[in-house]
């Protein structure tokens, strides 16, 4: 009896095991799988449908193509007086981000992560505020042509620099997808 026991421990213990890994590396995959190549801020402006200020510094973007739905991620930086004119422009109504008051703990790792384009998570920011806005919420020049919702974080990283993260739910096969750059070495 003792040993049917063991051997019956045995095979639930290793089901758990490669069950749990089996879930662990599909999860792995997903959050480093499948990033399309030469998505460039431009391109995901356009995908969006939201202007970039000319002003903007650091400009960042990435695409994740995913099993069901796409993310596009967009991120910039603005003097901190110009972000705020922008994040009015982007808040349907007039109304304005709000304080990230419950931060998410700062290993929280997203699907479609901006740790990809070498940011922190939004998310995990408490000094961050977030909002966000739906094609059609918007007539203001800088997101009037949205074509998707939108989630929206703005935080003054150092005084007088506030980095805006965009981060958008996409239909899969946007087309075209964004052509890999390459250089004239390749």
């Amino acid at each position: 009896m003792a040993v049917v026991v063991a051997v019956a421990a045995a095979v639930v213990g290793s089901f758990a095991y490669f069950g749990d890994k089996a879930l662990s590396d599909l999860d792995r995959q997903e959050k480093e799988c499948c990033w399309a190549d030469g998505a460039t801020p431009e391109w995901m402006s356009e995908v969006i449908g939201v202007e970039i200020p000319a002003s903007a510094t650091d400009r960042r973007a990435g695409y994740k193509i995913g099993s069901r739905l796409d993310t596009g991620l967009l991120a910039f930086t603005l003097p901190s007086n110009e972000a705020e004119k922008y994040l009015v422009a982007l808040n349907p109504g007039g109304a304005v981000t709000v304080e990230n008051l419950r931060p998410q703990p700062k290993d929280y790792k997203p699907a479609a992560a901006f740790a990809h384009l070498g940011l922190p998570e939004p998310e995990t920011i408490r000094e961050a505020r977030r909002g966000g806005f739906c094609d059609g919420d918007l007539d203001s020049p800088e997101g009037k042509e949205a074509n998707y919702c939108v989630k929206l974080f703005a935080h003054e990283f150092k005084p007088g620099s506030t980095r805006i993260y965009l981060r958008s739910t996409i239909e899969p096969a946007v087309s075209p997808l964004p052509t890999p750059i390459v250089s004239a070495g390749d």
